[in-house]
């Protein structure tokens, strides 16, 4: 039976409570999920022999008396019903039908009783549990019945789960036998909601959209979510007419004079409470109060909000245009803000008017001056949707400033409106040029999809510098996502010079950059001389341009080449400018790389809290997740779990194959493949590096330094038996290095790995060489978990080599490093590598001769060992031969003598 997703803990809780004999009543708005967990404690039940009776009533069913009990006491076992005697089996008779009760006949008293026995009668057999949904439905007189049986309650064995929407005093609480706990279903974390989304077929990117506008309701989001899938990320979509009806029904369960509060809320820019008062809402005090009481805002200090936001949308757009307008006046006259009150006035009418326009123009420049620039934004649209037809010209021009001035704002639904609104009109080339810039922007990592935009922005550019090279900028970026490096680099030589000759020195200095890093990527040896020419350029890029710009990528070079103090120094120096970029992008990209360093100078705990900092940021900026997954997998793999690495990598993979993002589709596999192996699922491991491999070689990538993924297959083919491929990816590894001129620098990865492949195929005096020179020389890099890492394979060759004391010594130096740097998964793993040491010798066998020898002990035939391991049966055979020489045995029975029965455990 599938889970509920985020569910998890809150059905534990339920059922441990309905366990314990009593009832649960939970709460929460419509289409929270509580039937559905209504639903799973049901299905869950009956499976396990239970009597459930299940009680959902309708709307319409309110008025309708005992129409509730009558649809409970149909479900009861007829041999139940057998044992009434005769006259409460004609009251049970008359119930079931849901008639009143005749004036004359059976007693009030012996009607009450039917439920109550019936009840005792089911529980005598075993467990009963009554499953009550929209309780606030369910009809007074059934609900008297329930609550006199539920008080009778026939024994610790009849239980029940209630379920309501009203908030407030419960129904569903004081329907249930006592102990009775009362729950609320809170809303889905970004995650859950996520993996909902993903599992309806919905993309990624829009998770962090849906949960803010959704609240967490997964029927919400869901639904939103349809509508938001048919169009670009940033524009908001129509709202479907199931949401806006349950919108209009918990608004309907306010009074008139809260409603009137909450549209004064809803027109607000920032609505607080002494606004409302300000506004003439006298008893705004006590109104919010029973909105917070509905769960329709939450209140924090002066501050409030809609819960969920598009209830502020429903209100407002369904209150006729003249009360609207009332309202707007009454928010003017309240504002101390002279720019809030002047949006507010052009906010009444939506009639042109020139000299409104131009004051909105004039106030959108001094907020855009002073760093405001959503407002800014905001006002210069307004100015355009004022502006009288004499003035086209004008709106053109702030239509054009609005939509890169809601970029920079972080505000994409602004910014992509104005875009629109460009193009729909008869605009000059460069204008149009600059609404294409913008609606590129907004597409993030999906840039490879806007082909129709790009080819429009180059015609429109014509052979205009200025115009050409911001264009031919992104189409490098979109290049380099879906790994075509030669058009990247191409485009990317054409935007140099486009800017260059334009005299646009940021735009020349990115260009440089894409170049230096697409050139490093390719192996090419002259990526260090390009990245100086783009530093050398008297260019600053703006806080949220800071990820394109040389400086940044000299600190990511210095992280691929391990100079972490480098590196770290000059990422935290951008991350204090990065804090001004109001996008989110460049914030997120030093935060990740900040994460990447910490992971790598063995400061895991910090590695992790930049990682969900940056994962945090992402979802509140709606950037694409693929990249902030990639980061939290890494950090994961060494000082979280291995589990949330290979979670965090499995959605990061979706997320890049929405997107068409090939690069960073290739380090999540990477991170998946990692965590796969270390987690004992070595076959899925190397299939995932082998996808790697096959997409490195097809993107043409050739970096070593950049995703270090050769060493992890080599050592998990190893382990798998696969020696001959597991050495010939080691050999084009070092091949790589050597024509890169990176071998130092790769050396370790290069001798651990060696040393992972000399141990599996038997030479473990020089595996133990290698493993120590690796050791040592991620001990001058300052790396102390690949330092830890590496003398655990120096432990695993000196058990190979019967030195049992030279291997748990170590592990030892190995744990102590793995404790200090708080590397949690890796720290387990070196207590599994100790326990092998004290307990049974292998006596010298790698771990595929312990997994064949041990399938010999069981029975296998060659053919079969080779087939379960898929080997060929002469792999078999030679490894027989080996495992025969070390034991000093001749044949299969020798060998089962000198394999007792429960000896080996079979590596995974």
């Amino acid at each position: 039976m599938p889970s509920l997703l985020g569910r998890e803990a809150l059905l534990a809780t339920i059922e441990a409570r309905l366990a314990a004999g009593g009832g649960v009543a939970l709460q929460g708005p419509p289409g929270i999920g509580r039937t559905a967990l209504l639903d799973t404690v049901a299905d869950r039940a009956a499976a396990r022999g239970e009597t459930v009776l299940r009680l959902r009533p309708a709307r319409g069913e309110r008025v309708l008396a005992y129409a509730g009990v009558a649809d409970l006491l149909r479900q009861v076992p007829d041999e139940a019903v057998a044992a009434l005697a005769p006259a409460p089996r004609h009251s049970l008779a008359a119930l079931r039908q849901g008639r009143r009760p005749s004036r004359t006949g059976v007693p009030a008293l012996a009607r009450r009783l039917v439920l109550p026995e019936l009840l005792a009668h089911c529980a005598r057999n075993g467990p009963v549990l009554i499953v009550l949904d929209d309780a606030q439905w369910l009809d007074p007189e059934s609900a008297e019945l329930i609550a006199f049986a539920m008080r009778r309650r026939p024994g610790a064995r009849v239980r029940m789960l209630a379920a309501e929407r009203r908030p407030g005093p419960s129904r569903a609480v004081r329907l249930c036998p006592a102990p009775a706990v009362e729950l609320a279903v809170p809303p889905l974390s970004p995650d859950d909601l996520t993996a909902l989304l993903e599992s309806h077929g919905l993309p990624c990117r829009t998770a962090s959209q849906l949960h803010r506008a959704s609240a967490g309701n997964p029927f919400l989001a869901l639904a939103l979510g349809g509508a938001v899938a048919r169009g670009p990320s940033w524009r908001p979509a129509p709202l479907p007419e199931p949401v806006r009806e349950m919108a209009r029904e918990r608004l309907a369960l306010l009074p008139a004079e809260v409603l009137d509060t909450l549209l004064t809320a809803a027109l607000a820019t920032e609505p607080t409470l002494g606004l409302m008062l300000r506004a003439g809402r006298d008893d705004a005090a006590r109104e919010l109060r029973v909105a917070v009481a509905a769960g329709v805002i939450e209140v924090s200090g002066e501050r409030m909000r809609f819960t969920p936001p598009l209830l502020a949308q429903v209100l407002a757009e369904e209150t006729p245009a003249a009360r609207r307008s009332r309202v707007h006046a009454e928010l003017a006259a309240a504002a101390y803000d002279p720019v809030e009150a002047l949006r507010q006035q052009a906010l009444r009418t939506a009639r042109p008017d020139a000299a409104v326009a131009a004051d909105l123009a004039a106030a959108a420049g001094r907020c855009a001056r002073s760093g405001a620039e959503r407002t800014a934004a905001e006002l210069y649209l307004l100015a355009a949707d004022r502006c009288t037809p004499d003035r086209s010209a004008d709106r053109l021009d702030w239509l054009v400033t609005a939509a890169r001035t809601a970029i920079t704002g972080g505000s994409p639904a602004l910014a992509g409106r104005a875009a629109e609104a460009v193009l729909a009109a008869d605009a000059p080339a460069g204008h149009r040029v600059r609404a294409r810039l913008v609606l590129l922007d907004l597409a993030g990592q999906a840039l490879a999809e806007m082909g129709e935009t790009f080819a429009a922005a180059l015609a429109e550019a014509g052979d205009d510098p200025v115009l050409a090279a911001p264009v031919r900028l992104r189409l490098t970026w979109a290049a380099f996502l879906v790994g075509d490096l030669d058009a990247g680099a191409d485009e990317a030589r054409r935007a140099e010079e486009a800017a260059r000759l334009g005299g646009d020195l940021t735009i020349e200095a990115m260009a440089l950059t894409m170049q230096a890093q697409i050139q490093r990527v390719q192996g090419e040896d002259r990526w260090q001389e390009t990245l100086d020419r783009a530093m050398a350029l008297p260019a600053a890029p703006a806080p949220d341009w800071l990820h394109y710009g040389p400086h940044y990528m000299a600190a990511r070079f210095a992280l691929f080449d391990d100079r972490l103090d480098e590196a770290r120094a000059e990422l935290l120096r951008l991350l204090a400018v990065a804090e001004h970029d109001r996008v989110g992008e460049a914030r997120v990209e030093v935060l990740r790389s900040l994460s990447e360093v910490a992971t790598r100078a063995g400061r895991c705990q910090e590695a992790l809290r930049y990682a969900h900092r940056a994962v945090r940021a992402a979802q509140e900026a709606g950037l694409s997740p693929g990249p902030t997954w990639y980061t939290a997998a890494v950090a994961e793999l060494a000082g979280g779990s291995l589990e949330a690495a290979a979670g965090f990598a499995r959605r990061g993979i979706r997320s890049s194959q929405q997107e068409g993002d090939s690069l960073y589709l290739r380090r999540l596999l990477h991170a998946l493949g990692q965590a796969q192996v270390r987690a004992g699922e070595t076959r899925a491991g190397v299939v995932t590096l082998r996808q790697l491999r096959d997409q490195e070689a097809e993107a043409g990538s050739s970096d070593p330094m950049i995703v270090r993924w050769r060493a992890d297959l080599a050592a998990a083919l190893a382990s798998l038996g696969e020696h001959g491929e597991a050495a010939t990816t080691l050999a084009l590894a070092r091949a790589a290095a050597e024509r890169l001129g990176s071998t130092p620098a790769l050396s370790g990865y290069l001798h651990r790995a060696a040393a992972i492949v000399n141990s599996e195929s038997g030479q473990a005096d020089t595996a133990a060489d290698l493993a120590t020179a690796a050791a040592k020389h991620f001990e001058l890099l300052r790396q102390p978990v690949e330092q830890a890492y590496a003398l655990l394979v120096v432990a695993g060759a000196e058990r190979r080599r019967r030195r049992y004391a030279a291997a748990r010594q170590a592990i030892g130096e190995a744990s102590a490093l793995f404790r200090a740097a708080e590397a949690r998964p890796w720290l387990l793993e070196a207590e599994r590598a100790l326990a092998r040491t004290e307990g049974t010798p292998d006596q010298g066998l790698t771990s595929t001769e312990l997994r064949i020898a041990g399938m010999v002990r069981d029975g296998a035939s060659n053919r079969e060992i080779a087939t379960r391991l898929y080997l060929s049966v002469k792999t078999v055979e030679a490894t027989l031969t080996r495992v025969y020489r070390k034991l000093g045995v001749r044949s299969r029975t020798q060998l089962l003598s000198a394999l007792p029965v429960g000896e080996i455990t079979n590596p995974s």
